[in-house]
């Protein structure tokens, strides 16, 4: 009966210290750049991309950027947001939004493209009046969080 317990001990602390090293991450962290500013562009598609939901997405993007603290060591982009596949009002309660988001980071030296981000999104909008603007606020977080962009403070 000892035999097992000291077996059955020595098996649990063998597990602990696996399940430590498993939490080590071998990947590097994501690179970052400082972003100098952003530029939203709709691809052509029918239906045509709402011009408020573009204006909003460049203005929430571009707050981002000049809140944010520029580190020089960092390479320099600049962004070009590109929104397609955008659709709003499906679902049985036509509440559903959706598009699609690719971002490009160019280069400030030169213009050659960097790296690249894609990503789709959904909203659920019960008011349509609403629909371009919590699209536009939840494309901006997901592009503040991939290209490490400060939050902007709310206006008075």
């Amino acid at each position: 009966m000892l035999l097992l317990r000291s077996g059955v001990a020595s098996a649990l602390v063998g597990c602990l210290a696996l399940t430590a090293c498993a939490n080590w991450s071998v990947d590097p962290p994501p690179p970052t750049y400082d972003v100098r500013s952003a530029t939203v562009v709709a691809d052509h598609a029918l239906p045509p991309v709402s011009p408020v939901l573009i204006e909003a997405v460049n203005d929430r993007v571009n707050a981002a950027i000049a809140a944010t603290n520029h580190n020089t060591a960092l390479p320099q982009v600049t962004l070009t947001v590109r929104l397609s596949d955008v659709r709003k009002g499906r679902s049985f309660n036509q509440d559903r939004n959706s598009a699609k988001v690719n971002i490009d980071a160019a280069s400030l030296d030169g213009g050659a493209v960097i790296a690249m981000a894609s990503f789709d999104m959904a909203t659920t909008a019960p008011d349509h009046a609403t629909a371009d603007e919590l699209m536009a606020e939840d494309i901006a977080a997901r592009i503040r969080s991939i290209f490490s962009l400060n939050t902007p403070r709310l206006a008075n």
